[in-house]
């Protein structure tokens, strides 16, 4: 805070005072810088507004789906700092990450940062979190969990890491209000994430509490089921354009048929959820979330002309992609039938995307048989999907040669712990010739 000399003399002269002769000046100025050192002292103790005050906010996602997750953070408004291989980092308040936690399709977790430091050991980290103003944070009576992310050599077990953690918290509680709060590990309340690699640790809130990478709506999943924030991503590593058909043959429980119809009609997961982490924190307003909440349905999109094909051999899949569908909000908007894919409907005379998730023989399929279905899926699309776009995820390059088509685009993704790639065909109508070769 600066005082320019001339305002200082004047207002010493209207009282008829040398300022300089008097010694006043100096003391006027010792007094002012005083006061402007007990102003900061007094701001600095202020008690934290997670909810207001900005922040480091860590979004993770299942590894490779980082660059369909920054975009989703974009298309929301929001600049991101960072993008790695496991998320994104972006600064904002907790009223952010409601807005985030109720829109994004690939994410896990939205994590809002409160406090870094350096710990040696778990009682460094014990120590260091018990000084902290946990009473601003957590109501009371309330209850929390702990959740780690931890690679430290002085532990073998993430668990002890948790319970230094919820130990600090709990002391620190029960000193300042005498009471020991609840704690657990379901994710039903408020959560306080770890994060503790080699001597760096960093505690965070968890405004999501249970993953945000299950959107909700899938109540029965099938066999082998692909995470929905997983098909998600696939669905926006297409070039489909939200408009032109979408042809899902093998679709199981009806996963990336439903993805699709979602992200089309942009219906988002917070349409299925009426529980966050977020709404268990000290200074939690409602209004905010009803508000973000209310703007889902509004953002919904009608697309009376859109053809989302989904097909099964499996009468009992399809029952349950359908069962799926009702909830997701979109049966009347996803076509389903029982029948060999190579019976499933192509709509001609325009381009659209062909979109197929075979088994490929580590969980599921005898590899024989698998061959012959790939080559089939290759056959399939050279001769039925001219003009369109075709998709094979998998996880078995070597069943994927099979298809006999070169792949214009291999993209990485993951699922579980299986190496997968989206391997895309551009297929062309009439007589082009194609290398043989994925």
């Amino acid at each position: 805070m600066h005082f320019p000399q001339l305002q200082i003399t004047t207002f010493f002269t209207l009282f008829g005072v040398d300022p300089v002769n008097s010694g006043l000046q100096l003391k006027f100025n010792t007094a002012v810088k005083l006061s402007v050192i007990s102003c900061r002292k007094n701001l600095s103790l202020a008690p934290m507004n997670v909810f207001t005050d900005k922040a480091v906010i860590i979004i993770t996602c299942p590894k490779r789906l980082a660059p369909y997750l920054e975009q989703e953070v974009k298309e929301l408004g929001f600049d991101t700092d960072d993008t790695f291989v496991t998320g994104v980092r972006l600064t904002g308040t907790i009223n952010d990450c409601i807005k985030l936690n109720l829109n994004l399709r690939c994410a896990s977790q939205v994590l809002y940062s409160l406090k870094q430091f350096e710990a040696e050991n778990a009682d460094a980290i014990y120590k260091n979190l018990l000084d902290y103003p946990w009473e601003n944070i957590l109501p009371d009576p309330g209850y929390f969990s702990i959740t780690s992310n931890v690679n430290n050599p002085t532990i073998n077990n993430s668990m002890f890491a948790n319970l230094r953690v919820k130990d600090a918290i709990v002391d620190r509680l029960r000193e300042k209000r005498g009471t020991r709060p609840s704690t657990g590990s379901e994710l039903t309340g408020a959560v306080i994430n770890l994060f503790w690699k080699n001597e760096n640790a960093e505690i965070f809130i968890d405004t999501s509490g249970d993953s945000l990478g299950r959107h909700g709506y899938r109540k029965i999943p099938g066999q082998a089921p692909m995470l929905e924030a997983l098909a998600a991503a696939t669905v926006y590593a297409t070039r489909w354009d939200r408009r032109s058909p979408f042809v899902n043959p093998m679709c199981g429980s009806g996963t990336i048929a439903i993805e699709a119809a979602m992200i089309a009609t942009n219906r988002r997961p917070g349409l299925f959820r009426t529980n966050y982490a977020f709404m268990h924190l000290q200074g939690y307003e409602e209004t905010i979330y009803l508000k973000e909440d209310a703007l889902l349905e509004k953002q919904i999109v009608d697309l009376p002309g859109l053809r989302i094909i989904a097909t099964d051999y499996s009468e009992r899949a399809i029952d349950n992609a359908k069962k799926n569908a009702i909830a997701a909000g979109v049966a009347n908007l996803v076509d389903f039938a029982v029948c060999d894919f190579a019976a499933t409907e192509i709509p001609p005379d325009v381009p659209g995307i062909f979109y197929v998730n075979p088994e490929y023989g580590e969980r599921l399929g005898n590899i024989k048989e698998l061959e012959e279905t790939y080559s089939r899926i290759g056959d399939f699309m050279k001769q039925k999907c001219g003009g369109y776009m075709g998709y094979v995820f998998t996880g078995n390059l070597e069943l994927a040669k099979k298809i006999g088509l070169k792949a214009k685009r291999r993209i990485e993704f993951y699922t579980s712990t299986i190496d997968c790639r989206l391997l895309e065909y551009e297929l062309y109508s009439g007589s082009r010739t194609v290398p043989k070769e994925v």
